[in-house]
């Protein structure tokens, strides 16, 4: 995907963090949708399942335009790690994020999508894939960074004070839907952990996906459509009930779609043409911008409360993720 004049028109500068900014948007829009949908009784895993077939729809264009008949390099060793890529990439890590979404709320699971980085760093450095020098200046941010970020989810997690009623929710009744289904929080953070854990251990294995079939769009499709199938599976043996299977006009439709369009195709193609003009460490620097577009809009739209705790915390974590990010060891 590319965008015209990126690189050499005046408005280049700007084109790179506009877009990044648009991925940060769709990923909290995305959060709210989901936690709406949950909570409004929405079957988790056929949540994941139409989700994934959509994010698969969108995608295919991509791949039939720029990556045009590499379908046909599919062999049984890209099948395996496909179908292994999608397992512990989607159906495991999103199957534990939504269910730790459901019993807590979008601005306290949205942290733990921007810490994966950090489970990342710490379980390289424990497979010997990546080293630093404790001593140096890089090396010290990066433990600075990390423990400041950890300080942070665990001071949103263990400490509340004082509620800041800023302004009235728009959609007061999704505070009190919200409010039933958030009620098990020591149980939605372990959920959480272990989804950003999975997260940090799948990509691990990308660059071995990438080298046994580097062609993204076909991968990152048959990613999703695997994924879904994936989810189907357990979902059915988990429900068998038709209504939690059925999809009609309202608000679950237009989840499944945000997530599969937006979500899913679009922030994909958004990274993958920033990563090309800026590098891949380009992309990442924005994340901590969902965890405030999210806090943000939770509170106006959703009336979950602003506390002290929550907003303390949650600036350490951004402060900890850019001092992690910011630095090479």
């Amino acid at each position: 995907m590319d965008i015209v004049g990126a690189g050499t028109s005046p408005a280049a500068g700007w084109k790179a963090p506009a877009s990044m900014v648009l991925v940060q948007l769709f990923n909290s829009g995305m959060i709210l949708l989901s936690k709406v949908s949950i909570s409004g009784g929405m079957f988790v895993f056929a949540l994941l399942s139409y989700r994934s077939v959509f994010g698969a729809i969108f995608i295919l264009p991509f791949a039939l335009i720029f990556e045009r008949g590499k379908w046909r390099d599919i062999d049984w060793s890209a099948t395996g790690w496909i179908f292994f890529n999608a397992f512990i990439g989607y159906a495991v890590p999103m199957s534990l994020y939504y269910y730790g979404l459901k019993d807590t709320t979008p601005s306290y699971s949205v942290i733990f999508t921007n810490i994966i980085p950090l489970f990342t760093f710490v379980l390289s450095l424990v497979c010997r894939l990546e080293t630093f020098k404790l001593r140096s200046k890089a090396g010290l941010l990066k433990i600075v960074g990390v423990l400041v970020s950890v300080g942070g989810t665990m001071l949103v997690s263990l400490y509340k004070g004082k509620s800041l009623h800023l302004w009235n929710s728009i959609l007061q009744h999704q505070k009190e839907q919200q409010t039933k289904s958030a009620t098990n929080q020591l149980r939605g953070t372990i959920f959480l952990a272990g989804s950003s854990l999975t997260f940090a251990c799948w990509y691990l294995v990308q660059s071995k996906v990438l080298k046994v079939y580097p062609y993204k769009y076909w991968s990152s499709m048959v990613t999703c459509l695997v994924g879904g199938f994936q989810t189907a599976f357990v979902g059915i043996i988990l429900r068998r009930d038709k209504n939690a299977w059925k999809l009609g006009w309202d608000l679950n439709l237009v989840t499944v779609v945000y997530s599969g369009a937006l979500a899913t195709a679009g922030k994909y193609s958004l990274n993958s043409w920033a990563v090309a003009k800026r590098g891949p460490a380009y992309p990442p620097m924005f994340n901590p911008l969902s965890v405030i577009f999210t806090v943000v809009f939770d509170s106006i739209l959703m009336g979950d409360d602003l506390t002290v705790g929550s907003l303390i915390g949650t600036a350490m974590v951004i402060v900890g993720l850019y001092l992690f990010l910011s630095v090479k060891a």
